[in-house]
């Protein structure tokens, strides 16, 4: 299933939008279940200051003012403006560690 993108602002038909792989989506139902009772629960990504592209991940009741909102396979993931331009034709691939810790990884669509 592909991904679905709603955003404050109108978004342009067949324009590219981050993907979750299978483990990804998973992974970010299991997080968002065990932190949040909110129906808007979801992971949200951000856009750090640094001089080389960096997002911070966080667990979040709901999306922020601004925030594009990915679904897919029952995972929420939301983007600030600056994420969504950045990972807008990325893949999110997660994994868990043998210490439980979760790892994610972007890589090129298609």
């Amino acid at each position: 299933m592909p991904a679905t993108v709603e955003e404050s602002l109108t978004s342009v038909e067949g324009e590219l939008v981050l993907t979750l792989t299978q483990n990804a989506s998973t992974i970010v139902r299991e997080i968002t279940h065990q932190s949040s009772e909110a129906d808007a629960a979801g992971l949200r990504i951000a856009l750090e200051a640094t001089p080389e592209p960096a997002f911070a991940i966080s667990s979040t009741d709901g999306p922020q003012p601004g925030d594009a909102t990915v679904q897919q396979d029952g995972a929420t993931v939301y983007l600030d403006a600056g994420s969504a331009q950045e990972l807008d034709d990325k893949v999110l691939d997660a994994s868990v560690d043998q210490e439980g810790g979760v790892q994610f990884a972007l890589g090129l669509q298609g």
